[in-house]
């Protein structure tokens, strides 16, 4: 069952859609919305996916499409008498998600501080394409210490939020609630290995008592000068 916002996103989308074959962009769905963000937007979006209303296209990461409507539970490119045109072709119903939106960006992820401590009110602008669905932060990286998978000194790893994740993802981790790196997250026998990808660099080795998964890499946002 959708929400009241939910379900107004869902009928503002296939609207804008059935009226002239555009889909909105995310500032106008915040606007039709009343919401304060477009941060708001896309957490609906990813919760409309979620319930498989709308999934994002393979191969065209900037669109969504419109799977089904609330009432009949079936698939929404299905011609109505309600319908204001009849020349719309059955699978245009496309959500343009090129817009940016806004995350917390918390800090410096070897700046020696959990990520509780980082939380703060400024904003990193990222396209919407880069995240799926979930919580997603972001936090600036500091050192050299993932340079062999291509993360480097002053990008922005893209956090997607949870507490668990497989041997072989990059994480957040919290050692010993007092430190975050972003590593490797290896089992090993009782102990958790968190690897780097730096050659000069030696893996760590902690209990799991000390280690705390904190998120794990959804994307990377690069800047160039």
């Amino acid at each position: 069952m959708l929400t009241r916002k939910q379900n107004d996103l869902l009928r503002f989308i296939h609207t804008r859609l059935a009226a002239d074959g555009v889909s909105p962009s995310f500032e106008e769905m915040k606007e039709a919305l009343d919401l304060k963000s477009k941060s708001g937007v896309h957490r609906l979006i990813n919760a409309l996916e979620e319930r498989a209303f709308i999934r994002r296209l393979p191969n065209r990461a900037r669109a969504l499409e419109i799977l089904r409507m609330p009432e009949t539970g079936s698939p929404a490119l299905r011609k109505t008498e309600s319908a204001p045109r009849s020349d719309i072709r059955p699978a245009s119903l496309l959500v343009a998600a090129n817009d940016a939106i806004a995350i917390p960006l918390h800090g410096r992820i070897a700046a020696g501080m959990p990520v509780e401590a980082l939380e703060s009110d400024r904003m990193l602008s990222v396209p919407a394409a880069l995240l799926g669905p979930g919580d997603h932060y972001a936090l600036e990286v500091s050192g050299d210490s993932m340079i062999e998978a291509g993360i480097f000194d002053g990008d922005y790893a893209l956090v997607k939020r949870c507490d668990t994740a497989r041997d072989g993802e990059i994480v957040v981790a919290l050692i010993d609630d007092s430190e975050a790196t972003l590593k490797y997250l290896r089992h090993e026998g009782n102990m958790i290995r968190l690897d780097p990808a730096n050659s000069a660099y030696q893996p760590q080795r902690y209990s799991p008592q000390q280690v705390r998964v904190q998120g794990k890499l959804a994307g990377l946002l690069r800047r160039y000068h």
